[in-house]
């Protein structure tokens, strides 16, 4: 299950789709996403699918994070580049997202609007030893305004339209990832310009919604 055979057969699946950056697959090969689940679910940590992690929400399908992070990092000059200083991240969950952005980053702000998935996330977190990260409990609609501006922004929840204080906080340059609508949603990509921002459809996906308030 957790072999460095089957590691690489998950890497080769995900160059097989399309992800290429050296950076991101290294990273995605040495991440554990078996201890983000249930010991039940933990046999089919390396399938390319979502999986239930409770509270009624998913791990994502791996290839989704990394066509997601991919995106982000495909704004950045290869040679020149060192990680990103500051990335918020719209949805915990599992913290299997968190820890992809971790490795990538100097530091990332996760946000996530049930307490208790949260707390789950940050003990499996712990556990990798990863350092840079810091959690809130909030609205993901709000954003995080206190850590602003940041230089990439990616929500794993599908808000009804594009909520304008994420545009606010993300620096000129930056890039946000969010997928947008409710029975019908789409991968919308964004670069912050001096100029405006310019929108690019990605992908037809499916996430779960950005629900308003913090689940007590």
């Amino acid at each position: 299950m957790t072999s460095q055979r089957t590691r690489n057969r998950f890497v080769e699946r995900l160059i097989e789709k399309g992800i290429s950056h050296p950076r991101l697959l290294e990273v995605m090969r040495c991440v554990p996403r078996h201890i983000f689940l249930d010991e039940a679910l933990a046999s089919r940590a390396y399938e390319d699918t979502a999986l239930p992690i409770g509270f009624g929400q998913t791990i994502s399908q791996p290839w989704v994070v990394a066509k997601m992070t991919q995106w982000l990092l495909n704004g950045q000059d290869d040679q020149a580049w060192s990680g990103f200083k500051k990335v918020l991240e719209i949805g915990t969950g599992s913290g299997y997202q968190t820890a992809i952005l971790s490795l990538l980053s100097d530091q990332v702000f996760s946000l996530e609007r049930i307490p208790l998935l949260s707390t789950k996330a940050q003990g499996v977190l712990e556990k990798l030893t990863l350092d840079n990260i810091t959690f809130g409990i909030s609205d993901g609609h709000w954003g995080w305004n206190d850590y602003a501006p940041f230089d990439a922004i990616i929500s794993a929840a599908a808000p009804e339209q594009l909520p304008a204080s994420l545009i606010t906080q993300l620096k000129i340059g930056g890039r946000l990832i969010i997928p947008i609508g409710q029975q019908q949603q789409r991968l919308y990509g964004y670069q912050k310009t001096l100029t405006g921002l310019q929108e690019t459809c990605l992908a037809e996906v499916l996430f779960v919604p950005m629900k308003s308030g913090v689940e007590v």
